[in-house]
């Protein structure tokens, strides 16, 4: 659709839009406000603007804004794309879907409408539906590395790791400098690189024009190769080159960590939760499962999908979304008005919480009477849920910290997690873990399943039946047989997990102790004490 503007207005969108090309956004967007004051119907200015709405993660203007541009020009297709990306933004599939439908009523082939269906059925766990749309992609673009790459995502979601790998080849073809192609192929956890191929990635990390994020990726894939080969120090040389480069670019403050473990400490007492008992979903539909990352949670999780009366979900964002939201915080450097905010909410408020929390995550589940939520950040948020889902079943999955910390240092986690890239925050931050566990278990006592994951691999069968009780569920010999069940996994354990148990992790650490000092310090007596 063309849109006539005045030419002074036309000459800076132009501008606006070069800068948002660039990825200037903080250029672009006075220059369409100032059109907008100008000229409030001005709908060129109202879709570019949304466009940077979106890519700043201000997906509630960004629809507000493109709906009245909509209203305005119900034709102008650019808008509705963006419109449909700010609602997948949101979480609001169904809504996006709709966008979509409008879209391709008119244009049954265009790549970014197509794109963007895929990923929201792969967000949603129709991975089928998304896989006929990625191949579909992938014939029409063969030389997209991004599609062939989200084409392996899925596939590797779904178990088909042969096909998987051969996305990721095909990606890395296509582009010989993408990191991530290779990254993703080490982190399937079962492939091993040929010497060519390592090769292939020792030139890229060497090209002079290689991007801080590809190389950090190849790092970490080339950690994975000679780590696999038993070449530990040269692993950990290339282990921590993308650390070191992955945490220059990322915002973490283990200090404020620290504090936030403190004020959730000093809050959640148990006079606190004597005096709060009233309200909250009374549904016993949810069981968390919580801890840190490359602690053993996706086994759990295994182990329980199996089980006919469970649906495995993902590791889902809604309990640390309600969180932020009753923070009202803006920005991380805001004050912040939660936990102390769910001393002034009223039982019915806590019962619509819960609710909430059920009708968000309906959309990832099945038809089973219980469903799992495997956040392992909703550690932090264990009062939160005891209040808006008191019935809800909670599991902590823990593994030794020298062997949890070592493996999420040499994890490079898609989003989130960046605690991981230092030896010392993460030792920092599984301490604060440990701490504030140990209090929820002080002020609630028998609300968490504390699972150890070294007990688990020793004596599956006790400990499975051991989480079943615990989750009023009767015992299934399929969950003994977790690796032969056929379901979607995301996580980075997901090809370990469709093998038998077995005790290959443990002890992994060693290989690099003496580079490990960093880590200990800030564990101290933890090594030894982590199981309590």
């Amino acid at each position: 659709m063309v849109v006539s503007v005045g030419p002074d207005h036309a000459q800076m969108l132009s501008k606006a839009a070069r800068f948002v090309e660039s990825g200037a956004l903080g250029k672009a967007e006075p220059i369409c406000r100032e059109v907008l004051q100008q000229d409030p119907l001005n709908v060129n200015a109202m879709c570019l603007l949304g466009d940077i709405g979106v890519r700043l993660g201000a997906f509630g203007d960004a629809e507000k804004l493109l709906r009245r541009c909509l209203e305005l020009a119900p034709d102008f297709r650019q808008a509705r794309g963006h419109l449909a990306n700010a609602l997948f933004k949101k979480q609001k599939y169904e809504a996006a879907l709709e966008q979509l439908d409008l879209l391709e009523a008119d244009d049954a082939n265009n790549p970014g409408t197509l794109l963007l269906r895929a990923n929201i059925y792969s967000q949603t766990g129709r991975y089928e539906e998304g896989l006929t749309y990625f191949r579909r992609l992938a014939q029409m673009r063969p030389d997209s590395a991004r599609i062939h790459m989200s084409l392996g995502h899925t596939l590797k979601t779904v178990g088909a790791q042969e096909e998987a790998i051969a996305a990721y080849i095909k990606a890395a073809e296509c582009e010989p400098t993408l990191g991530d192609a290779y990254w993703s192929l080490a982190n399937l956890k079962t492939y091993r690189f040929s010497e060519d191929m390592i090769d292939q990635m020792l030139q890229a990390a060497r090209s002079p024009s290689i991007g801080r994020e590809d190389f950090f990726h190849l790092s970490f894939a080339l950690g994975k190769a000679y780590e696999d080969r038993g070449e530990h120090e040269d692993a950990f040389t290339h282990y921590r080159r993308g650390n070191t480069v992955r945490r220059r670019l990322i915002s973490y403050d283990a200090d404020a960590k620290h504090e936030e473990t403190q004020r959730h400490k000093a809050f959640f007492t148990r006079e606190y939760f004597a005096a709060h008992q009233e309200g909250g979903s009374q549904s016993d539909e949810p069981i968390f499962i919580v801890g840190l990352p490359r602690a053993g949670s996706t086994l759990i999780e295994q182990i329980l999908a199996s089980h006919s009366q469970v649906d495995g979900t993902q590791e889902l964002p809604d309990i640390i979304a309600i969180a932020r939201r009753l923070s009202g915080k803006k920005k991380d450097t805001d004050p912040t008005n939660y936990p102390a905010i769910l001393a002034d909410l009223s039982p019915s408020d806590l019962t619509e919480l819960g609710e909430e929390y059920l009708d968000r995550t309906r959309i990832h589940r099945g038809s089973a009477a219980r469903f799992i939520d495997k956040m392992p950040n909703n550690f932090g948020h264990i009062g939160l849920i005891h209040q808006i889902l008191p019935k809800a079943k909670i599991i902590d999955a823990r593994r030794n910290p020298m062997d949890c910390c070592v493996s999420g240092y040499k994890q490079l986690f898609a989003r989130g997690q960046n605690f991981t890239y230092s030896l010392s925050e993460v030792g920092r931050y599984y301490a604060d873990y440990v701490d504030l566990m140990r209090h929820w278990d002080a002020v609630l006592p028998g609300k968490v399943l504390r699972v150890i994951n070294e007990d688990l691999i020793a004596e599956p069968e006790a400990n499975i039946r051991r989480i079943l009780d615990f989750c009023d569920l009767p015992f299934e010999a399929q969950c003994l047989q977790f690796h032969k069940t056929e379901r979607a996994v995301k996580t980075a354990s997901s090809e370990q997990v469709r093998q038998p148990i077995n005790s290959k992790g443990v002890g992994r650490w060693r290989n690099f102790e003496s580079h490990l000092d960093p880590l200990k310090a800030v564990l101290g007596d933890l090594v030894d004490t982590y199981r309590a």
